[in-house]
C-alpha cells in the first residue's frame, strides 16, 4: 500500500527538448531533493544498489545527512540505475499525483541523458547499446559462426573484458544467421471472428534479440498464433525498439529510431491490428516511454493502445472463449520469473496464468535478476549482477523444476548460468514461456 498516496501513479510526460532539461544545476538540484525524500523513506533499499549506494553515501556524511554529500558522488546512484521502474511502479509513495512528485527513474534519466550530453558514456556502452547494428553484423552467414567461438574462447573473451570491459564470465547469447523476420512463415487465412474483445489479429512487432538471437522463439509465437486459428503479419522494415539507447541517455538515437517504428505500428494499429512484442523491454516502450517522451504525438499514443505482451493477448483470447485448450504434453514442475519489465506494465501475472492452464504446476518467482540489459554484462556490475540474482536462483531451484522460464529471455540464460554456478540446476532446462506453451500444445 502507498502510504499517504492512495490514488494509482500517474507520470508526467519528460521535456526532454526544453534546454533546461540539461542544466546540470538544476539537474543536482533535483537529484538533492529526491535523495533526501529517499533518505527519510528507504522502502526501496532491498529493490535494486541504486539505493543502497545512495544511503551509504548519506550515512558516510554523517550529520550533514543528503546535504554532505559531494555532488560529483551524485553519478555514482545514477550509474547503479537501470530504469526499471519497480520503484515507482510497486514502491514509491511519493509518486505523482502525490505533491512530492518524486519519479526516481526518470530522474537518473535526466542525469544519463546530460552524461551522454557531455561525453561522459564510453564506447563500450554506445557498442552495446547497437543492438540492431551488432545483430546484423555478427550474423552473417560467413561471420556468425567465428562471433559464437569467439565469445566462448577463453583468451578472446580476456582480451574483450581487457579492451572493452566486457566481463570474460559473462556467459553471452549467440547470434543466429537465420533471421526471424527473413523466414518467418506467412499467415494462414483465418475468419475474424466477431463480439471480442481482443482484436482478431497480431502483428508481431520481433524485436532485435528474437531477429539475430533466438528466432526460435518468434517462430514458437507464429505456431501459436496459428495453433489458434489468429492471423497475423510480422512486422517488416523495424529497427532497435529505443529502450537500451534509453537505458544510455541517449535520446536522439531514440527519436531516430521511433522515427523509424512508429509510422509502421501506427498503420498497423489503424488497421486494427493488435501489436504483440516477445520482449518485455520491447513492449514497455512502446507503452510507456514512447508516450511519455513524444507526448505531442499522437501515433505514440494509437501505439500504445495496441500493445500487447503475448500472454496478455492469449488470456485476453481465452476470456473470450476464442483461445484453444487442447493441451496435450505435460510440462511438469515449472519455476517461472517475472521480470521487471513486466510487473511494470501492470497487467498482472499472465504468463503464469497461461501456463497453469496447461495444467503445468508454476513456482512464480516476482524479483529483480540482476541482469538488466547491458548492465549485467559490464565488468564493473558483473558482481553486483549476481549478487542480486542470487536469491532469484535460489528461489527458482526449489522443488527441483523440469523448466525453468521467463519472459525476459536473457535474464532466463542468466538466471540459468547464476544457477549452474550455485550447483542448483540440476536436469532444469531453460524455456522461453512462448515455447513451453508451444511444447504443451504438442506443436512441432
Amino acid at each position: 500500500m502507498r502510504e499517504g498516496n492512495l490514488e494509482a501513479p500517474t507520470r508526467h510526460p519528460i521535456d526532454w527538448k526544453n534546454p533546461l532539461f540539461y542544466d546540470e544545476a538544476a539537474c543536482e538540484k533535483e537529484l538533492e531533493r529526491i535523495f533526501d525524500i529517499c533518505h527519510g523513506c528507504r522502502r526501496c533499499v532491498s529493490l535494486c544498489n541504486a539505493f543502497p549506494t545512495l544511503f551509504d553515501l548519506i550515512d558516510a556524511a554523517g550529520d550533514a545527512e543528503t546535504a554532505g554529500v559531494p555532488k560529483t558522488s551524485y553519478h555514482k546512484v545514477v550509474d547503479q540505475c537501470y530504469l526499471c521502474d519497480v520503484c515507482y511502479m510497486t514502491k514509491c509513495p511519493y509518486v505523482p499525483p502525490h505533491p512530492w512528485n518524486l519519479d526516481f527513474p526518470h530522474t537518473m534519466l535526466r542525469a544519463k541523458a546530460i552524461q551522454y550530453k557531455t561525453g561522459k558514456m564510453k564506447f563500450r556502452d554506445k557498442l552495446l547499446t547497437s543492438t540492431e547494428a551488432v545483430g546484423r553484423l555478427a550474423s552473417i552467414p560467413v561471420v556468425v559462426h567465428a562471433v559464437n567461438a569467439a565469445n566462448k574462447n577463453g583468451a578472446f573473451r580476456g582480451l574483450m573484458e581487457k579492451t572493452l570491459g566486457v566481463k570474460k564470465e559473462r556467459e553471452l547469447p549467440e547470434y543466429d544467421s537465420a533471421h526471424f523476420r527473413a523466414n518467418a512463415s506467412p499467415s494462414a487465412s483465418y475468419p475474424i471472428k466477431d463480439g471480442q474483445r481482443t482484436p482478431g489479429k497480431v502483428a508481431v512487432f520481433s524485436t532485435c534479440y528474437v531477429n539475430y538471437n533466438e528466432p526460435g522463439i518468434g517462430h514458437d509465437l507464429l505456431k501459436l498464433l496459428d495453433h489458434n486459428e489468429i492471423p497475423y503479419t510480422v512486422v517488416q522494415g523495424e529497427t532497435c525498439c529505443g529502450m537500451p539507447k534509453l537505458e544510455l541517455g541517449d535520446l536522439d538515437t531514440v527519436e531516430q529510431q521511433k522515427e523509424r517504428n512508429i509510422p509502421l505500428l501506427f498503420g498497423l494499429a489503424q488497421q486494427g491490428y493488435a501489436i504483440v512484442t516477445p520482449v518485455p523491454s520491447c513492449t514497455l516502450m512502446f507503452k510507456n516511454e514512447l508516450p511519455l517522451l513524444f507526448a505531442d504525438d499522437v501515433r505514440c499514443a494509437r501505439v500504445a493502445e495496441a500493445m500487447f505482451e503475448p500472454f496478455e493477448y492469449f488470456v485476453l483470447r481465452h476470456k473470450d472463449g476464442l483461445l484453444k485448450t487442447d493441451f496435450r504434453q505435460p510440462l511438469g514442475k515449472v519455476s517461472y520469473h517475472i521480470p521487471c519489465h513486466s510487473r511494470v506494465q501492470n497487467i498482472g501475472r499472465k504468463t503464469e496464468e497461461m501456463l497453469k492452464l496447461t495444467g503445468a504446476e508454476v513456482t512464480t518467482v516476482e524479483r529483480c535478476s540482476g541482469h538488466d540489459g547491458t548492465w549485467g554484462v559490464k565488468e564493473e556490475y558483473y558482481d553486483l549482477s549476481m549478487k542480486i540474482g542470487r536469491p532469484v536462483f535460489r528461489a527458482m531451484a526449489q522443488n527441483t523444476p523440469d523448466y525453468i522460464s521467463s519472459d525476459c529471455a536473457i535474464a532466463g540464460r542468466h538466471i540459468q548460468q547464476g544457477m549452474r554456478e550455485a550447483g542448483s540446476a540440476g536436469q532444469a532446462e531453460k524455456r522461453h514461456p512462448l515455447t513451453l506453451l508451444r511444447i504443451a500444445y504438442g506443436l512441432e
